[in-house]
């Protein structure tokens, strides 16, 4: 993750579908089995600034939007269900890239002591409508040692996750889990759709991660305890990959590539997203 970038092959230059059309190259670090996004804009808060980007809204807009948001209230039961089926004392729990606040408020009516951080504005403030405060940025202090730690679909984001992940260990309680989501370029779906995978997003996901590289980049403070699929992640983004592909979403021809990927993933174990759930050392 330190090496000199101009060391590095291009493995594919990727539009950014979503936002500015730019082309950004996906470098490849062959011993992490890693890809690299680059170059990484100075003022990348400003890829972000779309009432589009779906993960920091609630907006039931578009056909895609309303998908999205209705799994999202399904998943938020899945996602407790696996953090409860495996923390171990108090329910204390830090959300980090909490969004809108949804995992965050489902937690807390379980009975679960929450906080959460969001760098988006807008987020936050959907948040607080709900009554849920989040911070800014790391809170330090100021919140009880957490026993369950989640980045859902966050770690791709994040400038440095080597020296985050440090940071994680220190603030988790002993025995504490940390859950982390991310896509997986190595899954059927990011083959078949190549540069125009939706879930590249560059440049807002500054790194593309394999299994091996997640193990990799934690297995110096956290041990895998488990590592789960994201089922429907490959439906979501064939239907997103398929807009950007042909300039609309086919719904019938998305629906059956999501279905090839789980079925191929389900012997390779390489499925489209996937939740690592770390225990830590």
């Amino acid at each position: 993750m330190n090496k000199n970038r101009s060391d590095l092959k291009t493995k594919l230059q990727v539009k950014d579908h979503f936002l500015s059309g730019e082309l950004f190259n996906l470098l490849h670090d062959e011993e992490l089995d890693m890809l690299y996004t680059d170059p990484v804009p100075e003022e990348l808060a400003k890829y972000y600034e779309s009432e589009n980007y779906i993960s920091h809204t609630d907006a039931k807009r578009s056909f895609v939007d309303r998908i999205y948001q209705m799994v999202k209230y399904w998943s938020v039961r899945s996602k407790m269900n696996l953090v409860e089926s495996h923390v171990v004392g108090k329910k204390v729990l830090l959300d980090i890239g909490a969004g809108t606040g949804d995992f965050l408020l489902y937690a807390k009516k379980r009975g679960w002591s929450v906080s959460g951080i969001e760098t988006n504005s807008s987020a936050r403030a959907l948040a607080k409508a709900k009554d849920l405060d989040l911070f800014k940025e790391r809170p330090g202090g100021l919140i009880p040692k957490p026993t369950a730690i989640s980045l859902w679909h966050v770690l791709e984001h994040l400038p440095d996750p080597k020296e985050y992940l440090k940071w994680i260990h220190t603030q988790l309680e002993e025995q504490g889990i940390l859950i982390i989501a991310v896509p997986n370029f190595k899954s059927w779906d990011a083959k078949h759709y190549q540069s125009d995978w939706a879930a590249y997003d560059v440049p807002r996901h500054l790194w593309h991660f394999s299994k091996k590289s997640i193990l990799e980049l934690t297995n110096h403070h956290f041990f895998v305890e488990d590592i789960k699929p994201m089922v429907f992640d490959s439906f979501y983004v064939s239907l997103l990959s398929e807009k950007y592909r042909n300039g609309k979403s086919n719904l019938i021809r998305a629906f059956f590539n999501g279905l090839r990927s789980n079925m191929a993933a389900w012997s390779s174990g390489e499925f489209s997203s996937l939740i690592y759930v770390l225990r830590k050392r």
